[in-house]
């Protein structure tokens, strides 16, 4: 099972793209960008700062336990997800590889020391209290639309141990997926007897070629979507709906939700 944006809409986190595949928002902040530019950082950590808590307070919905309901009946072996939210963990799915990392987790780029996200916004909260109680409109990925303004206010926390760069344990646009997880990922895809892609255009390349790897394997190949696909062209079945419809298919096979 390889999953997308739409899977976490109804809990309340948007997605980037349309169901055309096109950017509904402006481009986010790329790693090179992060990684080099002070200023950049300081955009992502403020938006981020008023942006976490609805990731944080986000809860699972119909479709992540439907899918833990299909793994608990063995009829899902894995889900790979392209969300970056933990929403799939916190409904107890138990095999989950985060393709593109996850929100909870942050590292120094210096010198590898981890911290909780959690922790993190305590200390982005003692730095900026003058922040704690803006509110704006949320985006993807814990992500929000903040005025540039209070963008160049904010004071960026370092590493409690070396002073370094904090980086969210993600993979930013442009960044490289650990080759040993991209390797997991495409294993799986080609041993299992059929991959399902759920509430995902497929537009970035590394979901995309996951199921390119399994159609290209002989695998049977299913989408889910509501709008277009980057694989369209080579799956063997297509529905056209929305992540959700995935509880009727678990309540049809009487497993509990």
């Amino acid at each position: 099972m390889l999953t997308g944006a739409g899977c976490s809409l109804d809990s309340g986190i948007p997605t980037y793209r349309d169901t055309d595949g096109t950017w509904s928002r402006t481009e986010p902040v790329t790693h090179r960008e992060f990684v080099t530019n002070p200023k950049r950082r300081q955009r992502y950590w403020s938006r981020s700062m008023v942006g976490w808590p609805a990731v944080a307070g986000a809860r699972p919905n119909a479709t992540h336990i439907a899918l833990a309901a299909l793994e608990a009946a063995g009829y899902v072996s894995l889900v790979i997800t392209q969300n970056v939210d933990g929403l799939h963990q916190r409904a107890g799915q138990r095999e989950v590889i985060d393709l593109h990392g996850n929100l909870n987790g942050v590292t120094c780029i210096d010198c590898g020391t981890a911290e909780t996200r959690r922790d993190l916004q305590a200390r982005l909260t003692a730095a900026n209290p003058w922040l704690q109680s803006r509110t704006a409109q949320a985006t993807p990925d814990g992500d929000a639309d903040l005025e540039d303004s209070f963008i160049s206010q904010l004071e960026v926390p370092r590493c409690l141990a070396c002073g370094g760069v904090l980086k969210p344990d993600v993979v930013f646009f442009g960044g490289a997926i650990p080759p040993a997880r991209t390797e997991a990922c495409l294993q799986a895809a080609t041993s299992a007897p059929a991959v399902l892609a759920v509430g995902t255009s497929l537009k970035v390349f590394s979901g995309f070629r996951i199921c390119r790897a399994a159609h290209r394997a002989g695998k049977a190949l299913g989408l889910l979507n509501p709008g277009w696909t980057r694989a369209d062209a080579l799956a063997d079945v297509k529905f056209t709906a929305t992540s959700d419809q995935l509880a009727e298919t678990a309540t049809a096979l009487d497993l509990t939700l």
